[in-house]
């Protein structure tokens, strides 16, 4: 039977709450009641072959309460004039609330829009935008509420969240819910007061003004004859950008890894460090403009991020050159083919022709479908001998 049950109905108004229709209209005022359901009956056959059936349908619709029947009169060359439901209607919120057992979360929601309505109105529209989120929230919602009014209170205060002193407000709050508190501040907040060139969660801190801790940038003197830390040979060293920035040391090469038993297994080589990658995001070495004067030789996987990731130095650094990252290099260690799960399938603007032929090969399945070969796989003897052909050519 086709016929549209009580369950069927109900579940039509359910679907307004799971999308959260049903609440936003409480931040809003919309009123979308009296509200019709659709209902799909009997046709002219079913009266003739299954008229009992048809009776007991109907009737059992019309003692479904809340719901309000609208009716249509079908005249049948059998049964005669019969009225047969054509629609059901809920007449007020109360009613869907009532039948759908809401009540309850409609006025918790309620509580929620009406403390927002008296402390900060600009974030209506997060309530409106996300009904549901909001009730899951309901606990944390006041002290969401007074960090976005100690911001707008304190706009960029160049402090640590730590130092933020909020009643059952702590820096762990904050990074537990800095994806709401991003949209709730970008609402709340005058427009000087948000960095919109810092995105994501990882920059929410700096988005707002309040500081971060710093990046760190880990590097390995390769020359003994480079005395960066006094009574030590060949350190392993990290320090935040700003001071690795200031460096001054003597150094003519420079070579970027994203592996870290790489970074410490290169060998010692004349007037170079080995600084350990961070794959995407060179912002913090780019501060560090004495590299400039460098050989700068980035050392990444074969595959089409390693070949992304160059890319996007070469936007910081547009003299690097790629290391171990060549046909040659991928056909000597055939043993070693992986795959890459998702590659890379963009077009890159600032690789070399080498290294775009042997790119588009990869990106495009030339060779086998996925193919990688990760850094860490490739021989040391192998390794040793490039960096003799670089130090031939100084």
């Amino acid at each position: 039977m086709m016929w549209t049950t009580p369950k069927e109905l109900k579940a039509q108004l359910a679907r307004l709450w799971e999308r959260g229709e049903l609440l936003r209209d409480g931040v809003t005022g919309n009123n979308r009641f009296p509200l019709r359901l659709a209902v799909k009956g009997p046709a002219s056959a079913d009266i003739t072959e299954r008229f009992d059936a048809v009776r007991v349908w109907a009737t059992e619709l019309a003692n479904t309460s809340p719901l309000r029947l609208e009716w249509q009169e079908v005249r049948h060359r059998v049964q005669g004039l019969q009225r047969i439901p054509s629609g059901g209607w809920i007449d007020s919120m109360d009613d869907a609330l009532g039948w759908l057992g809401r009540r309850r979360e409609w006025n918790r929601f309620s509580s929620l829009v009406e403390m927002t309505r008296l402390q900060n109105p600009s974030l209506l529209p997060w309530l409106e935008k996300r009904p549901l989120q909001a009730l899951e929230l309901e606990e944390e919602w006041p002290r969401l509420l007074a960090v976005v009014e100690w911001v707008r209170r304190h706009p960029r205060p160049a402090i640590y969240l730590r130092q933020v002193d909020l009643p059952g407000v702590h820096s762990k709050f904050v990074e537990r819910h800095r994806t709401v508190l991003a949209e709730l501040l970008d609402l709340g907040l005058l427009a000087d007061a948000v960095d919109t060139a810092k995105t994501g969660v990882a920059q929410f801190a700096a988005r707002y003004g309040f500081l971060d801790k710093p990046a760190r940038i880990r590097f390995r003197i390769l020359d003994p004859s480079i005395h960066a830390v006094a009574g030590t040979s060949c350190p392993d060293v990290t320090l935040d950008a700003g001071s690795f920035s200031h460096l001054a040391i003597e150094v003519r090469r420079v070579f970027i890894t994203e592996n870290e038993t790489n970074f410490l297994a290169l060998p010692n080589i004349p007037g170079a460090i080995a600084i350990f990658g961070s794959g995407y995001g060179w912002g913090a070495l780019a501060q560090a403009r004495w590299l400039e004067r460098c050989a700068i030789h980035y050392w990444g996987d074969i595959d089409t991020h390693g070949f992304a990731i160059l890319d996007q130095l070469r936007h910081h650094f547009g003299h690097v050159e790629s290391f171990l990252m060549d046909r040659a290099s991928l056909d000597a260690h055939v043993a070693f083919w992986g795959r890459e799960e998702k590659p890379q399938r963009g077009d890159l603007h600032r690789l070399t022709q080498e290294e775009l032929r042997l790119y588009d090969d990869l990106r495009d399945n030339r060779i086998r479908e996925g193919l990688r070969l990760e850094q860490e796989h490739l021989s040391f003897g192998w390794v040793r001998e490039r960096i003799d052909q670089l130090l031939q050519q100084d």
